[in-house]
């Protein structure tokens, strides 16, 4: 064992791949660093602008409340933790800081950052990339003719025949490649608590157990294709092929059934016609606009419309009609968005690589699920923002008698437990499969000899 591993760790190939893949992850951890930084910045100055921007409409809007509360965001923050630095996933896309009005929610919900589109196109080097898709290919490399070159240097047969336990020659040898990529993957993770800050917890124990047994996937995939044994190029080629399979073509192959499965043109439906249910209301008889808002709050029927051509209860009440007549379209946009993510998830269990990415996605809540969380609890903070300032504003509340220094920004953190089994079952399931059919093939090649 020890002479394999001198003899494997001399191989200039073997440093110039380890050296890769370690630059690699230093880089990914960086970037992974700046995107943390840049989500905290944006919360640090989100909160110093909502106290400003209180403050100075409270002292030019003394007099009219409504006023006020037309023009002040109050925002609300999705919880991001540091291993969202190791997998950044949709975090680069949908914002971490909503900050809304109380009027129309529909028009707020789904506001999202300015970015380059081909920064977003190109996508982050993130961790979670460096671990899919570039940590295979130094598997491969160091695995594809493990048998095949003692065959072409004519030792095998040698092996095969003066060797009481072939197999046993070859798992020695799978054995120090596996100790080596698992040593390099153990060094990163290492390095990631003092760059990144990482607590040592049991969240960040499943998070590189998961990345261990996709290591071990690609192990027991490339034992596979040895226990074949064909020559080099054959093995590279099929290898590299299954890279290629299993990183490009299913994934982008999902993602365009899911597309066309669950197609969501509620999305624009539902901004048009929100914008619309509430323009209307400018022509309508106010009688029919008020009946409608004191159906949905009953609450807020001793407040009756003043006489004149304007009055704020109308107004926050034609907001409210807004959103009620683009509920049904809100409620199954968010019904198929909550579909596709489902539909994902399960048809992953068969995708080693689909699998780890939304697996690491959900330990470092950056995927889909949290962004619908986080969606959903945008709608109750917006309703409770409705429901603690309508009373205000259609009683002619005073500013000045409300503490605006105790609307803070406010927090979710997403407790949705994660499911270890569910995480680990499929990649078990992909190594025991193809660990198995390489040993039985392997056996029946040697007793052919």
């Amino acid at each position: 064992m020890k002479l394999l591993f001198i003899n494997f760790i001399r191989s200039n190939s073997v440093e110039i791949g380890l050296s890769f893949i370690v630059l690699a992850g230093i880089i990914s951890l960086l970037v992974g660093k700046q995107h943390i930084e840049k989500i905290n910045r944006s919360i640090d100055e989100t909160a110093r602008y909502q106290q400003e921007h209180i403050e100075r409409h409270a002292e030019y809007n003394k007099d009219d409340l409504g006023l006020m509360l037309y023009y002040i965001k109050f925002s609300l923050v999705n919880s991001t933790p540091a291993l969202n630095a190791l997998s950044i996933g949709q975090r680069d896309v949908n914002p971490s800081v909503k900050s809304v009005t109380i009027r129309t929610l529909e028009a707020q919900k789904y506001d999202s950052d300015l970015n380059n589109p081909y920064n977003l196109f190109i996508g982050n080097i993130d961790f979670s990339f460096v671990l899919i898709f570039l940590f295979p290919l130094l598997i491969i490399s160091f695995t594809y003719n493990i048998i095949s070159e003692e065959k072409e240097s004519g030792i095998w047969k040698i092996i095969a025949v003066q060797s009481k336990n072939p197999l046993g020659f070859v798992l020695k040898s799978f054995g120090v490649r596996l100790l080596v990529t698992i040593g390099t993957l153990l060094f990163l993770y290492a390095i990631t608590v003092p760059i990144l800050g990482i607590a040592p917890d049991t969240t960040f124990l499943t998070f590189f157990l998961v990345s261990v047994l996709y290591i071990l996937v690609w192990f027991a995939i490339c034992f596979f294709v040895a226990s074949l044994q064909k020559s080099s190029n054959f093995n590279a080629i099929i290898l590299l092929s299954i890279w290629i399979l299993l990183v490009f073509v299913l994934p982008a192959a999902i993602n365009n059934d899911l597309q066309s499965r669950y197609p969501i043109p509620e999305a624009l439906e539902t901004t048009v016609k929100q914008r619309r249910g509430y323009h209307e209301k400018w022509d309508m008889d106010k009688e029919l606009t008020m009946d409608k808002f004191y159906a949905h709050y009953p609450q807020f029927k001793k407040f009756t419309l003043p006489e004149g051509d304007f009055s704020w209860l109308w107004y926050y009440a034609m907001q409210q009609m807004g959103d009620d007549e683009t509920s049904e379209q809100s409620t199954a946009l968010r019904e198929k968005l909550g579909q596709r993510n489902t539909a994902a998830s399960w048809i992953a269990q068969f995708i080693p690589t689909l699998h780890l990415q939304l697996s690491l996605n959900d330990i470092a809540k950056s995927g889909l699920d949290n962004q619908l969380h986080f969606l959903d609890e945008t709608g109750r903070f917006h309703e409770r923002l409705r429901l603690y300032f309508y009373p205000k504003i259609f009683s002619e509340a005073a500013v000045a008698s409300e503490n605006w220094d105790d609307f803070k920004v406010e927090v979710f953190s997403d407790e949705t437990p994660i499911n270890r089994t569910r995480l680990y079952t499929p990649l078990l399931i992909f190594i025991v499969l193809f660990g198995t059919l390489g040993w039985f093939i392997f056996k029946r090649k040697v007793h052919l000899l």
